[in-house]
């Protein structure tokens, strides 16, 4: 029996030895010979600008800058459930850089996620959504990046654990999660859509955010937009299961991602603040309508039939049966610390003044978002440039922001309670 036993898990253990030899002999690609980098006068001016706006949307700068570092000389620690991976120098350093990546290298880590030395990038650079980016547009992005200042930068090693470490298994993933593909437009419809989908499922990855992923680091199949935790935030599903009071229309959309900030639904913190001022701020309006036109018709918004007037009142109406509740601590601190800036008295939600009622923060599924603003504030490069909200981080304990919480989940929406809040407080205000 146990020689059975011990004979069936050499099989399967030389089965597995094949199948991972196979994956990496299928996706085994060589090494690309180095160039001599380019001079900056080989590139177009307009080329170079199109590269600059392009690199923007992809919020390239987010992942390839370390704080106080140069900009895109890479050494961020990109925090994933499997250890930390820094992002690399993409200035075009000749030793530490890409400045001896041809156009051919780049493409092919952008397409196929592999380096210019043949060995295989983790799947936390996204080139699963960079290889519907088109032919002209990875073009217009190398010569931005090849005109940029070189910077001798070397990253951080990795803190992966063996044998995650090693780069010849991500072959298997990549067997496994991995279907390169061109961008398809679909005819069926318009020109605005089309687009929008090709720069949100493309360039600017925004599934990679807003989707949920599985044990692997993959994401889910068939679970696209339907949210995520990421970073000590959430972001929001962009479907319509979405829990905002009021449906995110091409025109809310469009005001959000272009100014930051809609009285119906809130403004941009945290990462995506920086998504929105950061990256798409040199974006053509055209491509943010694009933007707001596909990702209204992935949320259904024609679909969803609400009475605007109706849910705003209601919403005002609620928010202003402020009571001090025996023994209500939330109440009392919302009283004490919030009351003052977040009441719209005269019945017309204000920006400058959020309606918690419509917050998407304070009706989303997890509780990270309000948790976030309520202990750091939202600084005046944040949301509405020029606009701050103070942290409370200092003067409430874990127990009070909790309870601020849960009393405006209570009061401000139709949502379930949030459960374990005081852990989820003491998790954000450690980072973890």
């Amino acid at each position: 029996m146990l020689k059975k036993i011990f004979t069936g898990l050499l099989l399967s253990l030389a089965l597995l030895i094949v199948a991972a030899l196979a994956a990496y002999l299928y996706y085994w690609r060589p090494a690309l010979a180095p160039i001599d980098p380019p001079a900056a006068t080989a590139f177009s001016p307009q080329v170079v600008e199109r590269g600059r706006i392009l690199a923007g949307m992809g919020n390239c700068a987010a992942c390839h800058t370390a704080k106080d570092g140069a900009e895109y000389a890479g050494g961020h620690g990109l925090a994933t459930p499997f250890g930390t991976i820094h992002a690399t120098n993409i200035t075009p350093d000749r030793q530490t850089g890409i400045g001896r990546w041809s156009l051919a290298a780049f493409r092919r880590a952008m397409r196929e996620g592999v380096g210019r030395d043949g060995a295989h990038l983790y799947p936390v650079f996204p080139y699963t959504h960079f290889n519907l980016v088109s032919d002209a547009d990875l073009t217009a992005l190398y010569a931005y990046f090849m005109t940029r200042p070189p910077v001798y930068a070397v990253a951080p090693a990795n803190s992966l654990p063996f044998p995650l470490n090693l780069r010849p298994l991500q072959a298997g993933w990549k067997l496994l999660f991995f279907k390169p593909t061109g961008f398809q437009p679909d005819p069926a419809q318009g020109l605005d859509w089309n687009r929008g989908r090709y720069l949100a499922e493309g360039l600017a990855h925004c599934a990679a955010c807003h989707t949920p992923r599985n044990a692997l680091g993959a994401e889910l199949a068939g679970s696209s937009y339907l949210g995520a935790a990421i970073d000590h935030w959430y972001a929001p599903a962009l479907t319509s299961a979405n829990t905002a009071p009021l449906p995110w229309t091409q025109d809310e959309l469009y005001a959000f991602l272009r100014t930051g900030a809609t009285a119906l639904h809130g403004v941009a913190a945290g990462p995506m603040s920086a998504v929105v001022h950061e990256g798409m701020g040199a974006s053509p309006d055209s491509d943010i309508r694009a933007l707001s036109v596909y990702f209204a018709g992935v949320a259904g918004a024609e679909q969803r039939q609400v009475d605007t007037d109706t849910v705003v009142k209601a919403g005002i109406k609620r928010s202003q049966r402020v009571s001090l509740v025996d023994n209500d601590r939330g109440a009392s601190l919302y009283v004490a610390a919030c009351a003052s800036c977040h009441s719209n008295s005269d019945g017309k939600p204000a920006a400058l003044r959020p309606e918690l009622s419509l917050n998407s923060a304070v009706s989303a599924p997890d509780p990270a978002n309000l948790i976030q603003v309520i202990l750091h504030g939202i600084s005046k490069d944040e949301a509405m440039p020029g606009v701050l909200m103070p942290g409370f981080a200092a003067s409430l304990t874990d127990n009070d922001v909790a309870q601020l919480a849960a009393y405006l989940r209570r009061s401000r929406s139709h949502q379930p309670a949030w459960t374990n809040l005081e852990a989820a407080v003491a998790r954000a205000r450690a980072g973890k």
